[in-house]
């Protein structure tokens, strides 16, 4: 009885581990997005972590989401330093999130600037 039990807790710890490796290393997509930068924030209570938030269309209709892990000191500094004008941010999408890494799925890598299309003269 007791050989059952440790076979049990055995594979329970293994199948946490493995969980937890697929969470941490696992992207299900990465890719490009641009839109205006409309929000930057340091938030949380237990956890702070850097949350943004980007409009996609001329009404802000649609709002892209996104996190940014503490370790990315350039990316944040280029997200505060481009609050308000015309983005294109590469992101991963992960499968699920730990709290301490954010809110969202989608996590962006790189920031630039780009020339807004809807100020075209």
């Amino acid at each position: 009885m007791r050989k059952i039990i440790s076979y049990i807790l055995v594979f329970i710890v293994i199948g946490v581990a493995a969980y937890l490796m697929f969470v941490y290393y696992a992207t299900y997509s990465e890719g490009v997005r641009a839109g205006e930068l409309i929000k930057v924030s340091n938030k949380g209570v237990v956890f702070k972590t850097w949350e943004g938030e980007m409009s996609q269309g001329i009404s802000g209709a649609q709002i892209f989401s996104f996190s940014v892990l503490d370790s990315d000191k350039k990316v944040i500094a280029d997200l505060k330093t481009f609050q308000g004008q015309y983005v294109k941010v590469t992101y991963v999408e992960r499968y699920r999130s730990f709290p301490w890494w954010g809110d969202s799925h989608y996590f962006v890598t790189n920031v630039e600037k780009e020339n807004s299309p809807f100020n075209l003269r």
